[in-house]
């Protein structure tokens, strides 16, 4: 696999979160699993243990490739055009 070209295109500094959970699970009435943020405009989502999974809805409707967990303590990245860990 090669490199990840979707980082380099990221804006820095990283974007603010614009919520603190998953907009689109609150108003679903459902409960969000998982939180990820979108570092190139700052959405939160929940993953794919989410029943709803806007994260990967998010991308799929924007293009916007790579989130990194926002769970407390975790800091890793994911390019869902790569579909690797970045």
């Amino acid at each position: 696999m090669s490199e990840c070209t979707h980082v380099r295109e990221l804006p820095r500094p990283e974007p603010a979160p614009l919520t603190e959970t998953c907009q689109d699970c609150l108003r679903a009435g459902s409960h969000p699993v998982q939180l990820r943020m979108c570092l190139v405009c700052g959405l939160v989502a929940c993953c794919d243990s989410s029943p709803h999974q806007h994260a990967t809805r998010h991308f799929k409707e924007t293009g916007h490739a790579v989130m990194r967990s926002f769970e407390p303590g975790e800091r890793w990245r994911w390019c869902y055009a790569d579909v690797s860990v970045v």
